[in-house]
């Protein structure tokens, strides 16, 4: 019977500090700490998700409690290192703050923190998503944290630090995890891809790197979602098909109707992608990536830019193009505000077409001449003063 499959996320999840992927400055820190044997009681790791939070806490909770000593490097096959990489270490007591919220919950699991650990050196408390505790259950947290028994270490967790009492946080290091880059997603992508054995597309693996915005495990959420897609292999034409993205050659046409001022061809090209399905967010921010490559081109001499880039910062001035960015970067935050996407976007591209500097060049449709009416105001009848109308007089005898 073949193994169960297991999500690429959990199976190339770091096991060392070595083998985490950016947050370089946490990673150093933690190191030269455990190597001196310098070591705090309370530990707060705060971020975005799929950064690493977990992650790196876990690998802190092996170095500290590794059969071998406390060291930067845990061995990984003592029984200590296995049994935390499977979840299943007695000392590591892992919570979900969001369903430990009760006062109740958290006085009941830090009552047994007196009690030494049951056989390993240190006991580990890792509470995830930490700021959606009660603030009781902060009160009844502050007093061991802030006098733990030697053998007891906080290792906390947020994506939002700001809800976390400054009380907790003046009692803790502080450990701000940074947003992944592209280069350093898409450089695990390639491993992962080049360790599976699976055929791939650089660009398109870029393509997901970009979308996982920051995030390792959005980014390989992803990937197994390609993967199975391409039945095997991520092209890019599969993730196009897949996410309704807009082909490069479409932006770069689009972006050309824009500079020739053809306010027709513009709208006639949103009605056809929205009639086709695609994603119109990802068009407007493709077409701001767009303009930024021409605007790189136009300030410095860079020879990688294709020949499509070239011929367009060479037709329009860096000030429209700069006016043009400006409006897709607001057009995008106005998209959810519009009574529809593809009416936002159209009312984008208008407002490129009517506010730059060649706005009175715009092509649009003949204007239908109109037949003026002349209407003539109508006169009342005049009454001569004094005069008795005829039909009133003839009442009068």
């Amino acid at each position: 019977m073949s193994e169960p499959y297991q999500v690429l996320a959990r199976k190339y999840r770091p096991h060392t500090f070595g083998e985490m992927v950016g947050q370089a400055h946490t990673v150093k820190t933690l190191i030269n700490a455990l190597d001196r044997n310098n070591l705090h009681n309370g530990f707060l790791f705060t971020g975005t998700r799929g950064v690493g939070k977990t992650t790196i806490a876990r690998i802190f909770a092996k170095s500290i409690n590794c059969e071998s000593g406390v060291s930067s490097k845990p061995c990984g096959k003592c029984a200590t290192c296995i049994e935390i990489d499977k979840g299943q270490s007695v000392d590591l007591i892992e919570l979900d703050a969001a369903s430990h919220t009760g006062v109740d919950n958290m006085r009941s699991i830090l009552e047994n923190a007196q009690y030494m650990p049951t056989k390993n050196r240190y006991k580990i408390y890792l509470i995830d998503e930490v700021h959606m505790l009660s603030k009781s259950s902060f009160n009844a947290l502050l007093k061991t944290l802030e006098e733990p028994p030697e053998h007891i270490k906080f290792l906390l967790a947020t994506t939002d630090p700001q809800k976390v009492p400054i009380t907790v946080l003046s009692r803790c290091l502080q450990f701000i995890l940074h947003k992944l880059t592209i280069d350093e997603i898409l450089g695990q992508l390639k491993f992962i891809m080049d360790s599976e054995g699976l055929k791939y597309e650089e660009l398109a693996l870029n393509q997901i790197a970009d979308f996982g915005n920051g995030s390792m495990r959005d980014a390989l959420s992803l990937l197994d979602q390609s993967i199975s897609y391409g039945n095997g292999s991520v092209m890019t034409k599969d993730i196009k098909a897949m996410l309704g993205l807009v082909h490069h050659e479409d932006i770069i046409t689009l972006a050309k109707h824009l500079f020739n001022q053809d306010g027709e061809a513009c709208i006639n090209f949103i009605r056809e992608l929205s009639h086709k399905g695609e994603n119109i967010t990802h068009t407007l921010k493709d077409l701001s990536s767009l303009f930024h490559q021409i605007s790189i081109a136009q300030i410095i001499n860079n020879t990688e830019s294709s020949n499509d880039i070239k011929a367009l910062s060479a037709q329009i001035s860096n000030q429209d193009l700069q006016l043009f960015y400006h409006i897709a970067i607001n057009g995008n935050k106005e998209l959810s505000l519009a009574p529809s996407e593809q009416i936002g976007f159209e009312m984008t591209l208008l407002r490129m077409l009517s506010f730059n500097s060649n706005s009175s060049k715009i092509k649009t449709l003949p204007e239908k001449k109109t037949s003026k009416l002349e209407l003539t105001p109508k006169t009342k009848p005049k009454i001569k003063p004094n005069a008795i109308p005829s039909r009133i007089v003839a009442m009068s005898f």
